[in-house]
């Protein structure tokens, strides 16, 4: 069986982290936390409810991208929480196309209301609230020819790890 990346996407406060974790312990691959891997500079950025442009992401998203390749080539699967807003951002950490399916994402979508809520429940988080609507302007769901599914955000974590892991044998490549 080859190595994939699954990538567990969504705005801020989605519940990546939770979900990434719980679904890489359930495969018994490792966990990416994405957000560790912000520069500096990004981090200050959102800090002070400056969003993030395309220029921001890019070196976040290679670094990122890189992560996932060296895993594959190590022989290794891995879980990786990433914002993967667009599909340029997706591009790139499927590695702009190469083997378009050792990557595939698990998008968990929902109300706006419930994501706000969640993200004000964060004290101490570098991602204000504010932020929030910037980040839903920039998504741009999975496309039919992206592997990947979405789910609703409104299920607990291991109900969503139960889905997603439904949807990821049915469609696993060998």
């Amino acid at each position: 069986m080859r190595q994939t990346a699954w990538v567990v996407m969504g705005v801020s406060g989605c519940g990546k982290s939770a979900v990434g974790a719980r679904l890489a312990q359930a495969l018994g691959v490792r966990f990416i936390e994405g957000d560790a891997f912000h520069p500096p500079e990004n981090v200050a950025k959102m800090s002070a409810g400056v969003p993030l442009d395309d220029t921001d992401r890019y070196g976040w998203l290679a670094t990122l991208r890189s992560k996932i390749a060296r895993a594959m080539e190590a022989g290794e699967s891995v879980v990786l929480s990433c914002s993967a807003l667009k599909r340029a951002y997706r591009d790139i950490l499927r590695g702009n196309g190469a083997n378009r399916d050792d990557v595939r994402f698990v998008h968990l979508h929902g109300d706006r209301a419930l994501i706000a809520q969640r993200m004000a429940a964060r004290p101490g988080h570098f991602m204000p609230p504010s932020l929030l609507d910037s980040q839903l302007r920039d998504l741009e769901p999975l496309q039919p020819d992206e592997a990947g599914i979405t789910l609703d955000l409104r299920d607990p974590p291991d109900r969503l790890v139960e889905q997603a892991l439904a949807a990821l044998r049915d469609t696993r490549p060998d």
